[in-house]
């Protein structure tokens, strides 16, 4: 058995250091999004796989028996092209996928479905910080006329795609305190964020729950099956197989 761990997540991490031990020959892919990734302690793939018909054609080159898909929660296009070639295959499939967050009392949140609906809920001249990264960035265009900010952890190889926008760098994890030093210092009025979940990254949710500053809540895409949550279960389904 051969098994390809579809990384990119801090459960990912995590998960390719308790695979080492397991005893079988397993395969990480990032796709390459950050350019120098923490490094994982297996053999590692980088970069996209072509489409559906290069990832099938990878699958066949590297004898893949199994896929575990532990990508970003909001990887949607990734988990739906690897979800749907593992049924059409019946390649033993899972999906691992953290709980997403939910507001406790004292947030201030507001859900939305996409991007473009940031602009209806945020007032001209205000300071927009975007925890979403660069991926999604030029959604944000309607956002003009307010301060926007963006958060990515490599430095920017292009100009912000529209007018009134700047970049923030830096590489997570990020403590509360130093969530609210940041967003105090740079008067953030609004925070974008996707609803990614995870402990690690709820420091900023934290921080905006005790500075009084609103949350645009971007919800997950639809979830696919079969899927766990833990990586403690994807341990136990590749142990199982």
């Amino acid at each position: 058995m051969t098994l390809l761990l579809l990384a990119g997540s801090g459960d990912a991490r995590r998960l390719a250091w308790r695979l080492v031990d397991c005893g079988r020959p397993v395969i990480a892919s990032l796709a390459g999004a950050t350019r120098q990734p923490e490094p994982l302690p297996l053999p590692l793939r980088v970069g996209g796989f072509g489409g559906r018909e290069g990832f099938e054609s990878y699958l066949d080159q590297a004898a893949i028996t199994a896929v575990l898909d532990a990508t970003h929660p909001f990887a949607a296009r990734i988990t739906a092209r690897t979800a749907e070639v593992c049924a059409a295959r019946a390649l033993p499939y899972l999906r691992l996928e953290r709980p997403a967050w939910t507001p406790d009392a004292g947030d201030d949140w507001t859900m939305i479905d996409r991007e473009e609906e940031a602009a209806s809920h945020v007032r001209p001249g205000a300071t927009v910080f975007l925890a979403t990264g660069r991926q999604t960035l030029a959604a944000f265009a309607g956002l003009r006329g307010c301060r926007v900010l963006c958060r990515q952890i490599d430095p920017p190889t292009a100009p912000f795609p529209f007018e009134g926008g700047e970049f923030v760098i830096g590489r997570p994890p990020f403590s509360v305190e130093r969530e609210e030093r940041l967003f105090a210092q740079l008067g953030v009025d609004w925070i974008v964020v996707k609803n990614a979940g995870g402990e690690e990254s709820r420091s900023k949710l934290i921080a905006a729950r005790n500075l009084g500053i609103p949350v645009l809540m971007i919800r997950r895409p639809p979830p696919v099956s079969p899927r766990v949550e833990t990586v403690e279960a994807a341990l136990d389904w590749v142990r199982r197989m």
